[in-house]
């Protein structure tokens, strides 16, 4: 049951960076979307890992088509549901990132071009050979939350603009 788990600091996660970026003076959409998304992404984890949990129980698994039921159950909140959510967490901190020089610029194109290819990734429900999205946006994704969780400022002090000077500070 670690997958459910580890849907506990993920949503802890999502407030958190909410909080952080509403701090920072962020006062647009991104951070509320990426809070939705980040909310979205662990619950549906806790699905899957619900789905899962229900596959290990014999006496739910003796009729081959309820076994399948709670396999696609488990595959598609912890598949697609879940990296979908973790996309839009992803982009709710990247939009932001990019435009007021929050991150490095390469970190935060970076999790652009992985937020967008983590919502691209629902086309795997159609089209099966886009399943290689998953992992990507699964792995590079957690990744790339990694790296922003330690570089993401504190306060707006710490907010530089691009040329590395330090932002005005406006009370």
């Amino acid at each position: 049951m670690l997958q459910f788990g580890s849907a506990v600091p993920l949503g802890i996660y999502a407030a958190t960076a909410f909080a952080r970026l509403q701090r920072l003076g962020v006062r647009v959409p991104g951070p509320a979307i990426g809070f939705a998304g980040g909310l979205t992404a662990s619950i549906l984890l806790m699905v899957s890992a619900f789905g899962s949990y229900l596959l290990s129980r014999p006496e739910l698994t003796s009729d081959p088509r309820l076994a399948l039921a709670f396999s696609f159950l488990a595959f598609l909140a912890g598949g697609v549901g879940y990296v979908v959510g973790l996309g839009l967490l992803i982009a709710g901190m990247a939009v932001p990132g990019v435009i007021l020089g929050l991150f490095p610029r390469w970190l935060a194109w970076a999790g652009l071009v992985v937020a967008a290819l983590s919502e691209l990734s629902f086309l795997s429900l159609a089209v099966e050979p886009l399943q290689f999205l998953l992992p990507i946006g699964r792995f590079a994704g957690m990744a790339w939350l990694i790296a922003a969780g330690f570089l993401l400022p504190q306060d707006r002090r710490d907010v530089r603009d691009r040329a590395g000077v330090r932002a005005e500070v406006r009370s």
